[in-house]
């Protein structure tokens, strides 16, 4: 099950962000943090800002409201996302 933290107007979870992958997709979750898929390398912060637009247009937010709180450099990342409710997040897992 995907562990999200909730606070006033924010979701805060746990990605797992699989590099260079055939297509850009949310697989299910491992270890309490949603897997991604994304076709973006990771260098110079490609994938991540593949992740943001990936979660941005899933959930109908703004890229702005995408938030990395860390993981930059890793494959495990935290990220806060304003203006959507836990239930919309737990939805975008199959």
């Amino acid at each position: 099950m995907l562990s999200i933290e909730e606070g006033p107007g924010v979701v805060r979870f746990d990605v797992r962000v699989a590099p260079r992958s055939s297509r850009d997709a949310i697989l299910g979750v491992h270890d309490g943090a949603m897997k991604v898929a994304l076709t973006a390398p990771p260098v110079e912060g490609e994938a991540n800002a593949a992740l943001v637009a990936l979660l941005a247009k899933k959930l109908g937010v703004a890229k702005r409201d995408v938030v990395l709180l860390r993981g930059e450099t890793s494959r495990a990342k935290r990220v806060e996302v304003r203006g959507v409710a836990a239930d919309a997040v737990r939805a975008l897992v199959p």
